[in-house]
């Protein structure tokens, strides 16, 4: 028995001067990342010190490639917005209108319930449809926003009429097609008129162009 406890020790030594050879190293590390390092290490330092290094790598090329890609996409969204926007208001603004096609005409009026006249109108569908406030009376916001020549007119625009001469005293909102949506006078109803023939064509005076409402609205 002492013979034996004697031996114990020395061979448990030969064990663990075997196990730090490249062939005791384990498998899949003895070819590789132990073989690389200058002194030999445990395994969770080999695969820090040789593969995670190689896999982030891979993985920051991909979330770059990825970051340019959102980047890419947002900036072409951001380009497009504006028109986009833009665009949504006009409609807003024309569908809001036409559907109050038929309201009967009221001196001063300011509401469906009510009636309107034409600057009535006009302020209610800016209003209601895209929160724009604008002058009372057609002659106050004939001098608010960018002045349109007449060609140059989009849906959204306001036109400015002067039946008694060239003061303005009657507007309108242009729907397009060369027409336009107003309320005209007592005895009518809110109506689509023409703007290039007929009585309104030989009144007309001006266009403008609200504020936050884009030329390719």
């Amino acid at each position: 028995m002492p013979a034996r406890q004697g031996k114990l020790p020395v061979l448990c030594g030969c064990l663990l001067g075997l196990a730090s050879l490249p062939a005791f190293a384990g498998p899949g590390l003895a070819g590789d990342s132990a073989d690389a390092l200058a002194a030999p290490g445990s395994v969770t330092t080999n695969l820090v010190a040789g593969t995670l290094p190689r896999a982030s790598e891979d993985v920051q090329f991909a979330s770059d490639v990825n970051q340019q890609i959102i980047a890419a996409a947002t900036a072409l969204q951001a380009a497009q917005a504006p028109e986009q926007k833009e665009e949504g208001r006009a409609q807003s603004l024309l569908k809001r209108g036409l559907a109050l096609l038929g309201t009967p005409y009221r001196w001063g009026g300011t509401t469906p319930e009510g009636g309107f006249d034409c600057s009535g109108l006009v302020g209610y569908v800016f209003r209601t449809a895209l929160g724009i406030e604008l002058p009372r009376v057609s002659r106050d916001m004939a001098r608010d926003g960018e002045k349109i020549e007449r060609t140059s007119l989009v849906p959204g625009d306001l036109v400015f009429f002067g039946r008694r001469g060239k003061r303005v005293d009657h507007v309108g909102i242009y729907i397009g097609e060369g027409r336009f949506l107003h309320a005209p006078r007592t005895g009518r109803d809110v109506t689509v008129s023409e703007l290039d023939t007929g009585y309104w064509s030989h009144k007309f005076l001006q266009a403008r162009r609200v504020a936050g409402l884009g030329s390719e609205s």
